[in-house]
């Protein structure tokens, strides 16, 4: 039995090599992301909500001597709306309520906190 190679049809070769071309998928253009809602992205983003009762500054020395049952003073004064803070930031005031089984607060003054007003 003869294994010799047949003799190369140029032009077959030609046109193989051309329908294999037309049938490579064509490179798809690269698209353009998606334009992100930055507002819409911040609303998702968890904070931390606290209720500032108020503050006391005092010496280490005071510091240690505290023992249970000690009274310290703080800076605000009784029935006075206190602060709301978002993540140590003060954003408006409020009173303690109760809701439920828990503790709540009620907003009385609140600052501006546009979100939309945020853009890309």
């Amino acid at each position: 039995m003869n294994t010799a190679p047949l003799p190369a049809d140029d032009s077959l070769l030609a046109d193989l090599e051309d329908v294999l071309e037309d049938e490579a998928p064509a490179a798809a253009p690269a698209a353009a992301p998606p334009k992100r809602n930055f507002a819409q992205i911040m609303r998702r983003i968890p904070v931390t909500l606290t209720l500032e009762v108020g503050s006391a500054k005092l010496s280490l020395q005071d510091l240690a001597e505290i023992e249970r049952n000690s009274v310290i003073e703080l800076d605000s004064l009784a029935g006075e709306p206190l602060t709301i803070k978002v993540n140590g930031t003060a954003i408006g005031r409020a009173e303690v309520v109760v809701s439920g089984e828990n503790y709540g607060l009620k907003v009385i003054e609140l600052s501006d906190l546009n979100l939309d007003s945020l853009t890309s």
